[in-house]
């Protein structure tokens, strides 16, 4: 069973390992393959509005978080992160992710979700997204630099969450 909750800083050593796993591979985020630890840390826990991890049998296999997408008269859109670790895959952690930040997002005030960089080649998350409701709204020609295949297009994907 996937447990969803708050990340706490002792958190901060397993969402560095998935975070370092994930962006090491240069395909499917725009994070420096060489983002140290204490950056991660910051970029994914810290400077967001809050920070998640997904637990199986008590132990973290994903994290996300979420954030507002723009400030001021854009604030009510969020954009979020997801990260699964390699060996966890294909299990529903992504999926169940997306549901509690859906959730997350309503609760704490968004109506909206976006998604500003989907890598176009990162097949399963694309379809993933579009299967829970999220629609691609714009691509962005060779705006990703993929590890192995150069320039790639990357979508841009909305999901309105209705009025509160």
């Amino acid at each position: 069973m996937i447990h969803i909750r708050s990340a706490k800083p002792t958190d901060a050593d397993a969402v560095w390992e998935i975070f370092h796993e994930v962006v090491l591979r240069g395909d499917t985020y725009a994070y420096a393959p060489e983002t140290e630890r204490d950056e991660a840390v910051e970029i994914w826990m810290k400077r967001p509005a809050a920070a998640y991890v997904a637990e199986i049998e008590g132990r973290i296999q994903g994290t996300y978080f979420i954030k507002a997408n723009q400030p001021g008269l854009g604030a009510h859109v969020c954009n979020c992160g997801y990260m699964v670790a390699s060996g966890a895959r294909g299990k529903g952690i992504a999926t169940a992710m997306c549901g509690h930040s859906r959730q997350e997002a309503r609760r704490l005030g968004f109506l909206a979700m976006q998604y500003n960089l989907v890598v176009s080649t990162n097949t399963g998350a694309v379809r993933l997204w579009q299967k829970l409701g999220f629609s691609i709204v714009g691509t962005l020609e060779k705006a990703f630099r993929h590890r192995d295949l150069g320039l790639v297009d990357a979508y841009v994907m909305y999901r309105w969450l209705g009025e509160r």
